[in-house]
């Protein structure tokens, strides 16, 4: 929470609900504090947060201590945390993206084409400025891709007229075109990335899980769950083989002082566990 920015995201996960023998739907909530891509060293990490439902009142409640921006998805639920200024948002073009690309498989459809065209540059640029510090990453960005954003702008403004209001295109255009400032806020600091694929890839674990184990057995359940992912995130952030990283600690925690228990975090590990196999 001592990061300027913040990635998050979240993903249902079925929770046995007491009585019936049935499932419910609860949420895992992920956010991720990795600013490697902008040359930083602090470690990486991933915080797991589980809640019974989808109300926006638990991310507010998660992030009512942080001051900075949230690289996030369009969900209404995240919209209350930038009201009062001391969260700003910046969008992810890899949603957009992905409306784009489901248009042109879809139906091969030349404008959807032409847009992923464009978007690829963005990410093309990205791909240069990778790891490289934010002053930098700003400037580059300033002088290669907000040239670039506003014909794609135009582009989308001027298509928009050609098209039925009720087309799947219509749509994914509106999308982008409603959230364009958030859209364009990573031009404006090189701190923050093009899209939110780091909530995105702390979720696969999660989506693995559910084809496993199938469900939590409570909402306690959910709880001990999110620990978990969070530390097994945070070992693979880390490069730490989480198998090895976990049975690091519980060789260890028995007898280990609990007002030192950050000593046992994945990041301070990382001389004594072995790395994640092929990194």
């Amino acid at each position: 929470m001592a990061a300027g920015k913040l990635h998050a995201d979240d993903t249902p996960v079925p929770v046995l609900a007491p009585g019936n023998g049935k499932t419910k739907t609860g949420r895992l909530w992920t956010y991720v504090r990795d600013d490697r891509p902008a040359g930083d060293t602090a470690a990486p990490a991933v915080w797991f947060a589980y809640s019974p439902d989808r109300k926006g009142e638990h991310p507010e409640g998660h992030l009512h201590e942080f001051r900075g921006t949230l690289q996030a998805d369009a969900y209404a639920g995240f919209n209350q945390l930038y009201e009062n200024g001391h969260i700003q948002q910046a969008a992810c073009w890899a949603h957009v993206r992905r409306k784009f690309y489901d248009l042109e498989q879809a139906h091969a459809s030349p404008v959807a084409r032409e847009a992923l065209q464009r978007i690829g540059t963005l990410y093309g640029i990205e791909e240069q400025i990778r790891s490289r510090p934010p002053e930098l990453r700003h400037q580059v960005r300033q002088a290669q891709a907000k040239p670039l954003l506003d014909s794609l702008r135009q582009w989308f403004e001027a298509t928009l007229s050609k098209l039925s209001r009720k087309s799947d295109t219509t749509t994914a255009i509106r999308y982008a075109l409603s959230r364009w400032d958030a859209l364009g806020r990573y031009i404006e600091d090189g701190h923050l990335e093009i899209d939110n694929n780091a909530a995105e890839r702390s979720l696969r674990g999660v989506a693995l899980g559910r084809k496993n184990y199938l469900f939590a057995g409570s909402d306690a359940g959910g709880e001990r769950a999110a620990a978990i992912y969070g530390l097994i995130g945070s070992a693979k952030l880390s490069g730490l083989d989480p198998e090895a990283y976990l049975r690091e600690v519980l060789t260890r925690i028995a007898d280990h002082p609990i007002n030192r228990i950050e000593e046992l975090l994945p990041w301070n590990l990382v001389a004594s566990v072995p790395p994640e196999p092929g990194m």
